[in-house]
């Protein structure tokens, strides 16, 4: 249906109207006040599109919610679920937009997460999750007697100084962490002091070892402590000009 018809409204002080209003077009509802417009864009087409938005739903799931009186009307057709933005000029962020302030953003950030595939900028691979076995067999594979470093994310590009970071880092044991491409040793009684007002990269030097087929182990050991420090994701660089940087994600499967 190319429209929404409504007939028969007459909601607060609306007098029987009845209106047909196009579909996925910008419709400016325009009159003096007390005419009516909040009453027919608001109590009646939103009212009714959430109260048929929450009669979809499970019984369970209407309990949470609060029960909307059916607008008085005759009948409305072609109507689909409804949104409202209040009006109101303070927002929460100025770079608020429609999506964020209707929160939904949310879900088609996860509607893209999970359906999209994503890409790696650099080299136009597509980027999917691996578990922790093909991970090493990645690295493994990689070109015998070659240096790599296995790094665990901690910090990607966000300001502060981080001190905390560094002193957890430090009392688990890392000697070493990366910090904005620069690999700095730890001194736990002399911290790195970083420039609260800028972002940075933080990551910690999980092993610095020579890719051989003996090493599996302690590459498999590397692996797993870097996915658990670094929440699901690790980095490796390679000295490999070819490959000068791996991002492998991946989670602590079996």
């Amino acid at each position: 249906m190319e429209c929404i018809k409504i007939s028969g409204a007459r909601e607060h002080n609306l007098k029987n109207i009845t209106v047909s209003i196009p579909r996925n077009k910008l419709v400016v509802i325009t009159g003096p006040s007390g005419s009516g417009k909040s009453s027919l864009a608001f109590d009646t087409i939103y009212a009714e599109g959430q109260r048929r938005y929450i009669e979809s739903l499970s019984s369970y799931a209407r309990l949470f919610l609060d029960q909307l009186h059916r607008a008085d009307v005759d009948y409305i057709e072609g109507l689909p679920p409804a949104i409202a933005v209040e009006q109101r000029t303070a927002a929460a962020s100025p770079r608020s937009i429609i999506a964020t302030t209707t929160e939904i953003y949310d879900y088609l950030r996860l509607l893209f997460c999970h359906v999209g595939c994503r890409f790696c900028p650099d080299t136009g691979v597509p980027l999917t999750s691996q578990t922790t076995t093909e991970i090493v067999d990645a690295l493994c594979s990689l070109k015998q007697g070659s240096p790599i470093i296995i790094l665990a994310p901690l910090v990607d590009g966000k300001k502060g100084e981080f001190r905390d970071v560094f002193d957890k880092v430090a009392r688990a044991g890392f000697i070493r962490v990366r910090v904005d491409g620069e690999l700095i040793e730890l001194d736990p009684k002399n911290l790195p002091r970083l420039d609260p007002k800028r972002k940075h990269v933080i990551e910690a030097v999980v092993d610095r070892l020579i890719v051989d087929s003996r090493a599996r182990v302690r590459i498999a050991d590397s692996v797993e402590t870097a996915l658990e420090w670094g929440r699901g994701i690790i980095k490796v660089l390679h000295a490999d000009p070819q490959v000068s940087i791996h991002r492998l994600n991946g989670g602590l499967k079996p």
